[in-house]
């Protein structure tokens, strides 16, 4: 999807990877920049496309949207970013520069661009090579106001778009597109907050965090002010974004309207919509129960448990760890004796409505389902699934200190989401990205001798509750008394604007809450009428985790890998996080993990009754008694560490399916594995298995095989059949890759293997498990788990041209059922054989059906074509979209399946 200047139906997104509790320590006083030293030595580098610069004004626009003209720093970083896929293979550490910004501290005063003291006590610098600003305080306050003036010169028009977003009236404030509705239902559905409710977040920050807590909300009003300071400056010299014009807030001509200020709880705003992009896990807890009834059914009680815990693969034994010694880390395990459970009766599930018309009853979306779902997919993707890390000890390198490339795999927007700065000043020393409107701190990046980053971890934060309807559909009992649901409502009106072409229109959104959550669904428990809520830990707490970040940035803190984990555990949102210094490597698993009842089991929904809550839950505030520290998984000094969102550690139940033997965490961890066995790791080394990994079909490389060996157990005497066999074969002799012929060619080595694998996959999934599964629960499992998430798939959860892929599959579930037809030894297999029941004979002849079906769609069909490319476009089909926020627009690059914004490290020296 692209949004043109002609119908500029500005789609918002995420924010922060925001924020966990509780410290009270005395802030020490770090040295300002002017005696920051910077240990790594110029082998620190970063890249972030596609540009720094985010803001463009009215005439910038039009010449972006006419001419193809540029802003300056608005594309400089997307070339480097896109040319990895071709000169990886060539990469020496000398060459990094050619694809990765230099991050070191400070600017040289040749490469001064600019200067600019927006109040006297900070100075922003901004680089020639990337506009990067460079922000220097020579008083805390005066850091963080130049922290925010800096974001509202870079993104202010994307800030003022989240903080919409999450306050769930988006359409009134940008437009009825339908990317906006679909966008404003999908955030306000999980985090429909009051204005009380944000303001409630902030108090607790400042009631439960003691001295940082007290310190980060000055850092977020000094922050605030920036902000302000540069909409007062921008709209009294007129070049404020464009974007304001096109929407009907500023008039062009006088200058009519305003640019609204920030307020704190705009950040508490921005802060819910990452809550539910990045740092949440777990739920999905109804529709488990549906595919596991329906497992019962099909197979009987006893069978039908075992059949579905075997697609659950909730600890299988070949399942890729990031914690890969041994050490066992239990969490939401499968308990002995379940306790509590709520299943529904069989058909009696709903989703509950969310739009109301003018005469107060359920309407159905303006936005159709599948606009709805194009529209949001992009972002709400990304909280299934982002980022990759490997890091390497010093043991196995050959400087003998680690190194590390890694980095949050956030999407392609246009701005990014994300945006990079410097900050310098007292208690704070930091480069690296932030999200746009939280970027008081560094999120990610690196400090003076020190650098860290994180991978979405995703485990069980988040429960539901059946509770029984009373009197109502909207009352309930709350420990044996009737309670009335609170009504949470959002009325939103829109009329056509100069970049909005849809005609006036509106609806109302309603969610109910109650004790225990968001009501998100209606069935009934053996005839009793009960409403399904939703509650997880960052619920009320989206922004708790500041202090965590706080602590991040401070050099007086920060000091070894133990100091690094506990800045880490104070963090709310489920992250995994990795950390190097000269000498040493760190991991650590965030995230509010709640200590469940005994005997509740995390996958499934019980019932909301005293015995069942969280241990030490609070209604009131929904805080609650959580795992301790030590039991999240964790490391230090490990031989080396990857993560593509993997399973952590040993008995760590990462929630819902997908983590077993096949997953696209597999394709780094054999690749470091490799390189550490060997030694001599270097930065050209770890970013080349990176990049070679980025660019493998994971379906290729890990699954194929097996299927070819099934299909070769006999001779294939169809020649059209053998002829496919063999291009499949050559593709993965030739390593599986989805690159082009030569840099620029928009074709495909191993063309038409790719399409057929593409176009075969799903074929085969379907006749090698539906037919032993039975329709209603081969459905109803892939509704826990979708088949396919190839680049090309806008049907898989990451939706198309967004880089992101084979997060999500049926990978496993082919590779274990086919090496137990095959004979293989196979640890954690499914309860029983799929393909043709287990004989190889008819699994084969399943494989062959399904591939002569494959390799009779034509181009057209596989690549059906969308806005951006033509169908049967191979290569514009997988290449990725910088999605516009705004009116500037950018050329689409190859696939790459690698983090938006990443970093290539190695410090030589240390403090």
């Amino acid at each position: 999807m692209r949004i043109r200047i002609s119908k500029l139906r500005t789609v918002a997104a995420a924010a922060l990877i925001a924020l966990g509790t509780t410290l009270v320590l005395p802030l020490p006083q770090a040295a300002n920049a002017a005696t920051t030293t910077d240990y790594c030595q110029s082998q620190c580098s970063d890249i972030l496309p596609p540009g720094e610069n985010g803001n463009a004004t009215l005439a910038q626009i039009l010449l972006n949207q006419t001419l193809g003209i540029e802003p300056s720093h608005a594309e400089d970083q997307l070339g480097p970013y896109a040319n990895l896929a071709t000169g990886y293979q060539t990469l020496t550490n000398s060459t990094i520069s050619n694809f990765f910004n230099d991050s070191s501290f400070g600017v040289t005063s040749s490469q001064v661009a600019s200067t600019e003291t927006p109040r006297s006590d900070v100075t922003i610098v901004r680089d020639k090579a990337t506009g990067v600003p460079h922000i220097t305080g020579t008083t805390r306050s005066g850091t963080e106001y130049g922290a925010g003036y800096a974001a509202g010169e870079d993104r202010l028009w994307m800030m003022d778009l989240f903080r919409h977003v999450g306050r769930g009236n988006l359409t009134s404030f940008a437009g009825g597109a339908l990317a906006n509705q679909g966008l404003e239902q999908e955030f306000y559905r999980v985090a429909p907050y009051t204005e009380a409710d944000l303001q409630a977040q902030i108090d607790y920050i400042s009631a439960n965090n003691g001295t940082r807590g007290t310190q980060a909300l000055a850092d977020a009003q000094s922050y605030i002010d920036g902000i302000n300071a540069y909409i007062d400056a921008s709209d009294s010299g007129r070049y404020f974004p464009g974007e304001y014009v096109l929407t009907g807030h500023k008039d062009s001509i006088t200058n009519a309207g305003t640019i609204d200020h920030f307020k704190l709880t705009d950040l508490i705003a921005l802060a819910s919509v990452i809550g539910a992009l990045f740092g949440s896990g777990g739920g999905g807890e109804v529709q488990n129960a549906v595919s596991l009834l329906d497992a019962q059914q099909q197979y009987g009680v006893t069978a039908g448990t075992k059949a579905w815990e075997s697609f659950r693969e909730r600890n299988d034994p070949e399942a890729v760890l990031t914690v890969h010694d041994g050490s066992s880390f239990p969490y939401a395990t499968e308990p002995a004796s379940p306790q509590g459970e709520a299943l529904p009766d069989s058909g009696s599930v709903t989703e509950e409505p969310l739009l109301y018309n003018k005469t107060g009853s359920a309407a159905t979306s303006t936005a159709s389902a599948a606009s709805a779902a194009a529209a949001v997919t992009s972002l709400t993707a990304q909280k299934t699934g982002m980022s990759n890390a490997l890091v390497v000890s010093g043991a196995h390198t050959a400087s003998g200190h680690p190194v590390a490339v890694f980095g949050p795999q956030t999407g392609y927007f246009a701005p990014q989401l994300l945006m990079l700065e410097e900050l310098q000043g007292p208690g704070i020393s930091s480069r690296g990205a932030a999200f746009a409107g939280l970027s008081m701190y560094v999120e990610l990046g690196r400090g003076q001798d020190y650098s860290w980053s994180a991978t979405s971890a995703m485990q069980d934060v988040t429960d539901t509750y059946a509770v029984q309807l009373c009197t109502d559909d909207y009352h309930y009992l709350y420990h044996g008394t009737c309670t009335a649901m609170e009504k949470l409502t959002q009325t939103n009106a829109w009329t056509p604007t100069t970049a909005d072409s849809t005609a006036a229109g509106g609806y109302t959104m309603v969610v109910y809450r109650t004790k225990y959550g968001l009501v998100q669904d209606r069935a009934t428990i053996g005839g009793v009428k009960v409403a399904y809520t939703s509650l997880r830990t960052s619920y009320m707490h989206e922004a708790d985790s500041i202090v965590g970040f706080q602590m991040l940035n401070d050099p007086g803190y920060v000091t070894s890998p133990a100091t690094f984990q506990s800045a880490a555990s104070h963090i709310n949102y489920t992250f995994n996080w990795f950390y190097v210094d000269s000498t040493h490597t760190a991991y650590y698993n965030s995230g509010n993990n709640p200590v469940r009842a005994t005997g509740v089991a995390a996958d499934l929904p019980v019932w909301g009754q005293p015995a069942y809550e969280w241990s030490g839950w609070d209604p009131v505030t929904n805080a609650a008694t959580y795992t301790p520290a030590a039991q999240h998984p964790q490391s230090v000094d490990q031989d080396y560490y990857i993560s593509w969102n993997n399973k952590q550690a040993k008995d760590y139940d990462s929630a819902g399916f997908g983590y077993g033997s096949v997953h696209r965490a597999s394709l780094l961890d054999a690749r470091v594995k490799k390189l550490v066995a060997a030694g001599g790791v270097t930065r050209a080394l770890l970013v080349k298995a990176m990049s070679d990994a980025s660019l493998t079909d994971l379906r290729a490389e890990d699954v194929l095989p097996d299927i070819l060996r099934v299909i070769n157990s006999q001779t294939v005497t169809d020649s059209s059949l053998a002829t496919a066999v063999s291009q499949l074969t050559a593709w993965v002799t030739a390593g599986s890759k989805r690159t082009e012929t030569s840099a620029g060619s928009q074709t495909y080595a191993n063309a038409t293997a790719i399409q057929t694998l593409d176009a075969w996959w799903p074929l085969l999934v379907k006749a090698e498990f539906q037919p032993g599964l039975g329709s209603d629960l081969y459905t109803a499992l892939t509704g826990d788990l979708t088949i396919d998430e190839s680049p090309s798939t806008a049907h898989g959860p990451t939706g198309s041209h967004a880089g992101s892929s084979f997060q999500y599959g049926w990978w496993s579930y082919v590779d274990k059922d086919l090496r137990s037809v095959l004979g293989d030894t196979v640890s954690g297999g499914l309860s029983q054989s799929y393909c043709g029941s287990g004989s190889l004979s008819a699994c084969r002849d399943t494989l062959l059906s399904t591939l002569k079906t494959a390799i009779g769609e034509s181009a057209a069909t596989v690549y059906p074509g969308d806005t951006t490319c033509s169908a049967g476009a191979q290569w514009c089909a997988d290449s990725i979209v910088q999605r516009t926020l705004g009116g500037i627009k950018h050329y689409n690059i190859s696939w790459q399946n690698r983090p938006t914004f990443q970093q290539v490290v190695e410090f030589p020296a240390h403090r």
